[in-house]
């Protein structure tokens, strides 16, 4: 709950410079929120925090897979399965997945089924994911700051490309597909 997350300022982590920074809660590695930091210095900084993925299936199985536009500030121009981002302060899980569904892809009223939540790390970014999956038949309106292209892939059209080294495909997403049960092992 928010009144459970120490205020801007406390601990260690600093208040935000500036009313548009966007806030979000750093956890300790236990997963207690220890404070709240700006986006910026999250990721500048490496700090552990809070988002969701969610994969976009139609229903006859297929994922929506998609390519970030080359802007993105981490994983730029990678091919992705999930939707999702940053919780900002004080988010619960499933209000950011709506919103960024909404944000991203321009899906809204679909309906989110829990999978797992789960830590994930590596030299660029380390957050505790909670992940869901939703069957979606209807349209999707790419972000254009976001989204640069999108498309409806069968699971093996998926592991056949994450199957090949040069496939730019983002890490967490990967590791997101293999301990979620959506894909085997990759290796």
């Amino acid at each position: 709950m928010a009144g459970d997350t120490p205020a801007p300022g406390t601990g260690d982590i600093p208040a935000a410079v500036g009313a548009a920074s966007e806030l979000v809660t750093v956890l300790a590695e236990d997963g207690r929120p220890v404070g709240v930091a700006p986006r910026a210095e999250v990721r500048r900084r490496r700090l552990l925090h809070a988002a969701t993925a969610v994969a976009v299936r139609r229903g006859d199985g297929r994922i929506y897979v998609h390519r970030r536009t080359p802007t993105k500030d981490i994983y730029p121009g990678a091919y992705d399965c999930w939707a999702g981002g940053v919780l900002t302060h004080g988010e619960r899980p499933e209000i950011g997945a709506v919103r960024e569904l909404a944000e991203e892809l321009g899906i809204r009223g679909a309906v989110l089924r829990p999978l797992t939540v789960v830590r994930w790390a590596d030299d660029r970014a380390q957050a505790v994911y909670h992940v869901f999956e939703t069957t979606w038949d209807g349209p999707i309106i790419h972000q254009p700051e976001e989204v640069a292209w999108g498309d409806w892939w069968t699971l093996p059209m998926l592991a056949e490309q994450l199957a090949r080294p040069d496939f730019p495909f983002v890490p967490d997403g990967r590791y997101l597909l293999e301990v979620t049960g959506l894909l085997p092992p990759l290796g």
